[in-house]
């Protein structure tokens, strides 16, 4: 008896590649993280090359907010308009909708610090439509602003699906605390610039440490450390075979 010939399937290799939707997040993330980290300056860097008449060049002015009025504005209200399109259409985990509420109110506010501009640093004055509470809306949208990254460092970035921390991987751990590290600074930081504030003294730094703070926090959950890694082993192949 003839056995009967059965054709062979030849084996076709699955890559298992990771989602659009998760690669489109990572890139979201990071782009908000590197608006943030390079804002402070790019403000200064902007400010001294196209000085105010008034205001000594490649001075720091008392506040971040306080480039709305040096040749930084640009810098300033184009930085914050994008933050805040990137936090607005930020649409997180499918399941959580806590990603899209908290990213939503983060950019509304991000809006608002842009069109509400911060008391003039002295000699410069206000613009004509300029209003006391014009100030007050600014710092109260700050606040709401700051309020958000903090929600996303100590909350939303450290939530995962393994409620047991010790089952959860290595690198998932590692970016949990730096977000929870990123996130005690804003608070610290937010703090600091009340007290300065109340002490009529400069609020630059701590302002600064609560953006660089935030700036981390997104890098880190955007895997920014990953995509640098993967881009220098390209480069260094690319070198070797010179």
């Amino acid at each position: 008896m003839i056995d009967p010939v059965i054709p062979r399937i030849p084996s076709v290799k699955v890559e298992v590649r990771k989602e659009p939707d998760q690669l489109s997040q990572q890139a979201h993330r990071r782009i908000i993280g590197g608006l943030g980290l390079l804002l402070p300056l790019l403000l200064w860097v902007f400010a001294g090359a196209r000085p105010m008449q008034g205001l000594p060049p490649w001075t720091l002015l008392g506040s971040v907010s306080a480039y709305y009025y040096t040749g930084a504005i640009g810098v300033f209200v184009g930085v914050l308009f994008a933050l805040s399109l990137f936090l607005i259409t930020y649409q997180g985990y499918k399941r959580v909708a806590a990603d899209r509420i908290v990213g939503g109110i983060g950019g509304m506010a991000a809006l608002v610090v842009a069109l509400c501009p911060t008391d003039p640093p002295t000699p410069l004055s206000a613009p004509p439509w300029f209003t006391p509470s014009t100030s007050a809306i600014h710092y109260i949208a700050a606040i709401v602003l700051f309020g958000s990254f903090i929600l996303f460092s100590l909350w939303l970035f450290r939530k995962s699906d393994h409620p047991d921390r010790s089952t959860r991987p290595p690198d998932k751990r590692l970016r949990d605390d730096i977000c929870l590290g990123c996130g005690i600074a804003m608070i610290g930081a937010v703090i600091g610039v009340g007290v300065c504030a109340l002490m009529n003294e400069s609020i630059f730094w701590p302002e600064v440490i609560a953006i660089e703070a935030f700036a981390i926090s997104w890098l880190v959950k955007g895997e920014a450390h990953v995509a640098i890694a993967e881009a220098s082993r390209r480069m260094a192949r690319k070198l070797a075979s010179r």
